[in-house]
């Protein structure tokens, strides 16, 4: 492998490098910590549902907090918000220590605590998901990446057989301990970055302005909806291996402290071998469809072996393909939802494909708790193994394929040249935008064709309303109205065309038939308690300029 495909090369970044260190450092810690804590709940009540519950309750706090976590990290200082988050999570570790040490733990208490842990890393996941790309340089990008997912699986080898192995000789209180000191070493390490201080062309959104942004983006992006459908398929089953692996080896086999560690570390080892040898192999001969579909049928026969298998070392051989199969789908969703999203939107993006996922694992580990109260555990493993692999058949209809044709290159921002009475401050607003089309009649039904992609277009990037008018005193006169929250968003809207929507736009240009270029009209909406105090001023007369892409040429004040 050259060096510069290497796994490795983005630990040559001295930033980079101390943070990763940090990362995995803390998330060992954090494997081992939740080790401990499924044993001391395990301890405290017996009851399948309670432990099941521990998955959901860790993922909850991602569903409820993640997408406003994501608009607050397009905010703020994000090297504070991580600061501040780390110091929040060492805080949650430390009172589980105490809570243990002075015997006032209950599951209630644990099952609060693995909430609060959940909002601290809610809230940092966004954030360190969009710092990344500020330390690496593009090239190092890919190794980023990788060596990402490789932190997780590394710790996810090594924190569980050493949380197994602690409890074996000191108190769970000991580890909750270590877990919250390791949290110290990723906030010096983030303090070490040296952030270049940028200045915004723009004025930023504000939180609400963000929050819908993200909203809309989704709503009006097909291909964005498929990938996020896929996504809360496959974490409603996958949450099965988190909520009942620890039920099974607990209960029905009967491990000890130190073997359920290593039966984590099975999995983790599995997910290693899978990063390592097998994703790239099947990188190279299949599409995104088919490698998860292998790795969605594999995780089905994992789900049986489960429920099936009595043999301590075999079940352990089982986590270890649990292991592959998850890392493998995982890894090839993450690939795919990032190709499905632009950069401007990625964090936003980010944190939707992160809220949706975890709240269906939230909801399957509640499910998949309860099927097993009543059911069994046995049943209900054969049952989640029978529906997953029947819900492969929607892999047909919602293939993600497509992402490879996708092309969110941003197009060149065009200077604005406005002619205004007067420019809007960046909140003022709505502002409401039109262009006036004249098309040739045998090509109207090609316009309204086209025009579907337009709305899109517009409604994604920006736009909180869109309208198409046909005037009724000339013939084959088209007007398009849309509204945007503010000022500022109308401006943001024109930097955020990619260069296959921009097009798009200039297609729909071609189909004018009139003497001038369509020209775009910019109208700013005025307090209704003001009108009578406002004196009506007319419009000046307008340069054509090309549509759809360019600045305002005329703000008045009208109702």
């Amino acid at each position: 492998m050259s060096n510069h495909s290497s796994t490795f090369t983005a630990l040559r970044n001295p930033t980079y490098r101390r943070i990763w260190v940090a990362s995995v450092l803390s998330s060992t810690c954090i494997s081992a910590h939740d080790t401990t804590a499924t044993w001391v709940m395990n301890m405290l009540s017996p009851s399948p549902f309670l432990l099941s519950l521990m998955s959901t309750v860790a993922s909850l706090p991602f569903f409820l907090f993640t997408l406003p976590a994501g608009a607050l990290a397009d905010m703020v200082d994000r090297r504070k918000l991580l600061r501040f988050m780390n110091l929040w999570l060492a805080g949650t570790a430390a009172l589980l220590a105490v809570l243990f040490t002075f015997h006032w733990l209950t599951p209630a208490i644990v099952l609060i605590c693995i909430f609060l842990t959940g909002v601290g890393f809610a809230f940092n996941a966004p954030a360190w998901t969009a710092i990344v790309p500020e330390i690496v340089t593009n090239e190092e990008l890919p190794s980023a990446s990788t060596l990402s997912g490789l932190q997780l699986n590394v710790s996810g080898i090594i924190g569980p057989a050493l949380g197994g192995l602690a409890l074996r000789f000191v108190s769970p209180s000991w580890v909750f301990a270590a877990n919250a000191l390791c949290f110290f070493f990723v906030i010096f390490a983030i303090a070490q970055w040296k952030r270049p201080v940028r200045n915004a062309k723009l004025p930023l959104e504000n939180f609400l302005e963000s929050f819908a942004t993200a909203i809309r983006y989704v709503r009006f992006a097909p291909g964005l909806q498929v990938v996020l459908a896929r996504n809360i398929l496959f974490s409603v089953f996958i949450c099965v291996i988190p909520a009942l692996l620890p039920v099974v080896g607990l209960q029905k086999l009967k491990f000890e402290p130190s073997s359920l560690g290593l039966l984590f570390t099975c999995m983790g080892a599995g997910s290693v071998f899978g990063a390592v040898f097998v994703v790239p192999k099947l990188r190279d001969r299949l599409h995104s469809n088919a490698i998860i579909l292998s790795a969605s049928i594999l995780l089905g026969l994992v789900f049986l072996g489960m429920g099936l298998v009595l043999d301590h070392v075999l079940f352990m051989a089982i986590a270890a393909v649990a292991g592959i199969g998850w890392t493998l789908a995982a890894s090839e969703l993450w690939v795919v939802s990032q190709r499905a999203m632009p950069d401007w939107a990625r964090g936003r993006m980010n944190a939707t494909i992160i809220m949706v996922s975890q709240g269906a694992m939230a909801l399957g580990g509640i499910i998949w708790g309860i099927l097993a109260t009543t059911l069994g555990v046995t049943l209900t493993l054969e049952l989640a193994a029978g529906l997953f692999l029947l819900s492969l058949l929607l892999s047909i209809p919602l293939s993600i394929d497509f992402v490879g044709e996708l092309n969110f290159t941003p197009a060149p921002v065009t200077s604005l040249s406005h002619k205004l009475l007067h420019i809007p401050r960046p909140h003022d607003g709505p502002i409401s935008i039109t262009y006036e089309f004249e098309v040739d009649r045998h090509r109207g039904s090609d316009f309204i064709c086209l025009l579907r992609q337009v709305r899109l277009i517009h409604l994604r990037n920006g736009a909180f309303s869109w309208r198409l008018h046909e005037d009724l005193g000339r013939a084959n006169v088209y007007r398009i109205e849309m509204m945007m929250p503010s000022w500022t968003e109308h401006l943001l809207q024109k930097e955020r065309y990619t260069e296959s929507e921009r097009e798009v736009l200039q297609k729909a240009v071609a189909l004018h038939v009139g003497p001038e270029p369509p020209i775009e009209r910019v109208f700013l909406c005025v307090n209704r308690e003001l009108l009578s105090h406002v004196s009506m001023v007319s419009h000046p007369s307008t340069m054509p300029t090309s549509p759809l892409d360019l600045g305002a040429q005329e703000l008045g004040n009208t109702a």
